[in-house]
C-alpha cells in the first residue's frame, strides 16, 4: 500500500470511525436510557416495522450512490439526475407505506402499527433528499462533515426522544426520536455540503447509473429482506416482547460489528475503485484489510459475548435478562459479517454487480430454507440459523474472490483464524468471572482489562505483523498524544 493510499485510508477510517462511533456512542447511551424507561414490548413494536423502512431505504438509494462513487468520469448531470430520481422514489415509497399500514397492522395483529408506520415512513422521504449529498462527501473521503452532522442530529434527537419517554409517550417516544434524527441530519448535510441540484435530468445518465446500480438495488433488496425476515417471523409467530428481546440483543453486537465493517467498507470502496484494474495490488490490500478488521472485531465480539450477562443487568436492569442469550448468539452471527462485506466490496470495486446479485439470490434461498426450518423450533433457533447462514455466505463469497484475485476461502481462513483462536483464549477469563462473580460492575471493569492484556501478550508472542506494524504504532502515538495533553 503506497503512502498516498495509506494516508487516504487512514484519514478516511479515522473520520468515518469518529462519525460512526461518536453518533452511535451517544445513540447507544440514549438507547440505554430509553430501555430503562420503556419496555421490551415497545421496542418490539418498532422492530416489527424495521423491514418496511429498511427495504424502502434500499429503493430510495437504488444503488445510485455506489454508481456515482465507482464511476471516475461522473458529471454534475449525473449528480442531478440521481437526486431527482431518488426524490421521486422517496415519494412513491412513502405513499405505498402510508397505504399498506392497515394491512401491516392486521398482519401483526397490532392496531397501533397503522398510525405509527404512517408517521415513521416519512423518514424514507427525508432520506431520499440526502443520497447525493452523502455520495459527494464520500467521494471526497470527507467523513468529517458527516461526523458533525450525525453527531449533532443524534444528540438533539436523543434529548427529544428521552423527553418524550419521560412524558409518558410510550412507543411514540421512539418514533419521534428516529424522525427528528432523520430531519436534523438532512438539514445539516444540505447546509454543510453546499450542493444544489441543477435543473437537469438526463435519460442517458440515468440508464448508465441504473445499469450499474440496478443490480445493487436488487441484491440490496434481497439482502435486506433476509436480514429482517427474522423480525417478521418473531413478531408474527411469537410476541412483541420476544421481538423486543431479540432486537435489543442484536443491537449490542450491531454497535461494534456492523459499524466497524461499515467504516471499512465505505472508506475503502471509493479509494480502491481508483485502482480497480491492478489485481495484484487489490489482493494485497484486501488481505491486509481482512487481517486488520479480524484482529479487532473477533476480540471485541468474543469479549462482548463473554460479558453479556453482567452488561445487560448493569446497563438496562434485569427486566431485560432474557436478552442475554440473544446477545451471545448474535455475536457469533455478526462477528464474521466483515468478511462477507469485504468480499462483496471487492466485487463492487471490480464492477461485478450482476455477480453480486446472483450470489445474494443463491445465499438467501439457502438462508430462507434454513430459517423456515428454524421458525417452528423457537426464537433461539432463529438466531442460530443466522450463525449458520453467515458461514454459508462466507464460503459462497470467497469462492469468487479466489477466482478474481486469487484470495479464496482457505487463504482468508488462514489469515483470520489465528485472531479468532486467540480472542477465545484471551476472553475465557472474562467469561469465567461473569459466571462466578455476582457483581456486574466489578466484572465489567476487571474482565476487559485481563482479556485485553492476554490478547496483546498473545499477539506479541506470535509476532503478529499487523499488530506490530499497523496497530501498535497507532496505540503508542495515541497514548503519547493524550499524555502530552494531560501534562500541559
Amino acid at each position: 500500500m503506497n503512502d498516498s493510499l495509506k494516508k487516504d485510508t487512514t484519514n478516511g477510517v479515522v473520520w468515518s470511525a469518529i462519525e460512526r462511533f461518536s453518533a452511535q456512542g451517544v445513540q447507544f447511551l440514549i438507547g440505554l436510557i430509553l430501555a430503562r424507561l420503556l419496555t421490551p414490548v415497545e421496542f418490539g413494536i418498532i422492530g416489527m416495522l424495521a423491514i418496511f423502512i429498511s427495504v424502502s431505504n434500499v429503493f430510495v438509494d437504488s444503488g445510485f450512490s455506489s454508481a456515482l462513487i465507482q464511476n471516475q468520469q461522473r458529471t454534475e448531470t449525473d449528480f442531478s439526475t440521481a437526486f431527482y430520481f431518488n426524490l421521486g422514489i422517496g415519494l412513491v415509497c412513502y405513499a405505498i407505506l402510508f397505504l399498506i399500514s392497515p394491512i401491516v397492522a392486521d398482519f401483526f395483529n397490532t392496531p397501533i402499527l397503522n398510525p405509527i408506520l404512517r408517521v415513521l415512513a416519512f423518514i424514507v422521504f427525508i432520506n431520499s433528499l440526502i443520497v447525493v449529498q452523502i455520495a459527494k462527501l464520500t467521494i471526497k473521503i470527507d467523513f468529517k462533515t458527516q461526523a458533525k452532522s450525525s453527531f449533532i442530529a443524534t444528540v438533539i434527537s436523543g434529548i427529544v426522544g428521552v423527553s418524550c419517554a419521560y412524558m409518558g409517550l410510550s412507543v411514540w417516544a421512539l418514533v419521534v426520536q428516529q424522525l427528528s434524527f432523520a430531519a436534523i441530519n438532512a438539514i445539516l448535510l444540505w447546509w454543510f455540503s453546499k450542493w444544489i441540484p441543477s435543473r437537469v435530468f438526463s435519460v442517458d445518465s440515468f440508464k448508465k447509473m441504473f445499469s450499474y446500480g440496478g443490480n445493487i438495488l436488487l441484491s440490496g433488496i434481497v439482502h435486506t429482506l433476509y436480514m429482517n425476515v427474522s423480525t417478521i417471523a418473531i413478531g408474527k409467530y411469537y410476541t412483541a416482547r420476544a421481538l423486543g428481546y431479540y432486537t435489543r440483543g442484536r443491537q449490542f453486537p450491531d454497535l461494534i460489528c456492523t459499524n466497524l465493517t461499515s467504516i471499512i467498507q465505505r472508506v475503502t470502496f471509493p479509494i480502491l475503485s481508483k485502482i480497480q484494474d491492478d489485481t495484484e495490488r487489490l489482493a494485497n490490500i484486501y488481505r491486509k484489510y481482512i487481517k486488520i478488521t479480524s484482529l479487532g472485531i473477533f476480540f471485541l465480539m468474543v469479549l462482548l459475548a463473554s460479558l453479556a450477562k453482567p452488561m445487560i443487568i448493569f446497563l438496562i436492569t434485569d427486566k431485560w435478562f432474557d436478552a442475554i442469550i440473544f446477545v451471545q448468539i448474535m455475536c457469533y452471527a455478526l462477528m464474521f459479517d466483515h468478511l462477507n462485506k469485504i468480499n462483496l466490496n471487492l466485487l463492487y470495486v471490480k464492477g461485478k454487480t450482476n455477480l453480486v446479485l446472483r450470489l445474494e439470490i443463491i445465499k438467501k434461498i439457502l438462508g430462507f430454507i434454513i430459517l423456515l426450518i428454524s421458525i417452528p423450533i423457537g426464537v433461539l433457533a432463529i438466531c442460530i440459523a443466522n450463525v449458520i447462514n453467515c458461514q454459508i455466505a462466507i464460503i459462497v463469497n470467497t469462492y469468487y474472490s479466489g477466482k478474481y484475485i486469487n484470495l479464496g476461502y482457505w487463504k482468508q481462513f488462514k489469515d483470520y483464524f489465528p485472531y479468532l483462536l486467540i480472542a477465545h483464549i484471551a476472553c475465557f477469563p472474562a467469561w469465567l468471572l461473569s459466571t462466578l462473580i455476582d457483581l456486574p460492575i466489578l466484572v465489567l471493569v476487571v474482565g476487559p482489562i485481563i482479556s485485553t492484556v492476554i490478547y496483546v501478550i498473545c499477539l506479541e508472542m506470535i509476532k503478529d505483523r499487523i499488530y506490530i506494524e499497523d496497530i501498535k504504532p497507532i496505540i503508542k502515538k495515541t497514548f503519547s498524544y493524550v499524555s502530552t495533553k494531560l501534562i500541559h
